[in-house]
């Protein structure tokens, strides 16, 4: 292995001809991190020391003069570890005194034992699965044996996201213009099954193309009030009305948005409904049932899927009538995207938005039920679903979706023209 060697021993003119070679320190592949830490040491404690030079005015042991700053050089503090994403140092911060005002570092702040990338370190690691137990061992790892870690370093960071997210609930939506709505009661592994509570979560379409989570709220069995209470909220906070609502089949979702959102058109997701109709289909017809359904959701016009489904009724209401009567109920709103842009045709026509996200959040909530309140969980639930957001892609043809807010008709997904006589009306 290639060595990398570094003089390390002082020589001067003055120095005896007797006196051996100057002392050879050899650096090594397998110190290098501690190598690398040591610079990072001596550089940090040296801008310090500079610090104090611009207080005061003048450097280490120059004497001082009528102009210069009242105040004297005392020694150092105690020495402190500092955490820091490439490992773990120890500086002493200078001490000044006969000064009006106490000396206050600007790179390192009292009480200061972490930079903020490991402070952000901390909240990643524990949402994406690493339990409490576990980070001493990780982290001491990473940051080195003299890391100066607590356990209470991550009950203060759920205390902080239960705090934003009380404020997050609060913010104003008034400037929010949402074109479509997505509304789905998820349950998760995180002290909420034991409570039969979930989580009402909606995702909203921006008339820009962006996707914003609106709520994360718990309530009870998906019900019309909690709903309601959901969507009252949102409304007291400035949110206009959707011009369309996707959900599934749950009735608790449609009363609430029929007393708060009347006007907002509504969309049965098709994933749920075809779940929904296999229910009550013998396991070795499923994927002939299956692919029929497919193919009445995939249509392309509403023509077409009114005579599929004619078809299907054909076909199975006499050996599946249960199935028959599941896939026309409630088939308004089965249909309603045909009046909406077909590019935007696959976002609308089932919950997946919400559905997706909480693929990655069940993961990681089901690793450990870590919580026993139904808050706790929701907080960190909802913080997760920030992290998620992150990476949430626009809608097809974002172009289209200020049109559709503005009220734009369409018809099989295609923009209605109007008659030349309606044109000069308006």
């Amino acid at each position: 292995m290639r060595k990398i060697a570094t003089a390390a021993a002082e020589s001067s003119s003055s120095s005896s001809p007797a006196a051996g070679p100057p002392e050879i320190e050899i650096r090594t592949w397998e110190t290098l991190e501690t190598f690398a830490r040591g610079g990072i040491q001596q550089l940090l404690q040296r801008v310090l020391e500079e610090e104090v030079d611009e207080l005061l005015g003048r450097k280490k042991s120059e004497r001082r003069t009528e102009e210069s700053v009242p105040g004297y050089r005392n020694g150092v503090g105690r020495p402190r570890k500092l955490a820091l994403s490439s490992g773990t140092i120890t500086v002493q911060r200078p001490r000044v005194s006969h000064m009006e005002e106490k000396f206050a570092s600007r790179l390192l702040p009292l009480f200061k034992r972490r930079t903020e990338e490991v402070g952000a370190l901390l909240p990643e690691l524990y949402l994406h699965g690493l339990s409490l137990g576990d980070f001493d061992l990780a982290l001491r790892g990473l940051l080195g044996d003299a890391a100066p870690l607590s356990p209470s370093s991550i009950l203060r960071l759920k205390a902080e996201w239960q705090e934003q997210y009380n404020g997050w609930k609060r913010r104003d939506l008034s400037e929010l213009e949402i074109v479509y709505l997505w509304a789905d009661g998820i349950y998760v592994k995180a002290g909420l099954e034991k409570d039969k509570a979930a989580l009402l979560v909606l995702i909203g379409a921006t008339s820009n193309g962006e996707k914003v989570i609106l709520a994360v709220e718990s309530g009870q069995r998906e019900s019309s009030e909690s709903w309601g209470a959901v969507l009252r909220d949102l409304k007291a906070r400035g949110l206009r009305a959707p011009r369309l609502t996707i959900a599934d089949g749950h009735l608790g979702i449609w009363a609430g948005l029929g007393s708060v959102y009347p006007t907002s058109a509504e969309q049965r997701c098709w994933n749920h409904k075809l779940r929904n109709v296999l229910d009550v289909i013998a396991l070795k017809h499923q994927p002939e049932v299956k692919l029929k359904l497919q193919k009445i959701a995939a249509a392309e016009t509403q023509k077409e899927c009114e005579r599929l489904k004619q078809e299907f009724r054909k076909s199975y209401e006499r050996v599946h009538p249960k199935a028959v009567e599941r896939l026309e109920r409630d088939w308004d709103r089965m249909v309603r995207y045909y009046t909406f842009p077909k590019e935007h045709w696959a976002h609308i026509r089932t919950t997946n938005v919400v559905e997706s996200p909480f693929a990655a959040v069940r993961l990681r909530t089901g690793a450990a039920k870590r919580f026993k309140k139904v808050e706790n969980a929701t907080a960190l639930i909802w913080k997760m679903l920030l992290v998620v957001q992150q990476n949430f892609r626009k809608l097809n043809a974002p172009h289209l979706l200020a049109q559709v807010y503005a009220g734009t008709e369409y018809h099989d997904g295609i923009r209605a023209v109007k008659p030349a006589r309606e044109q000069l009306a308006a």
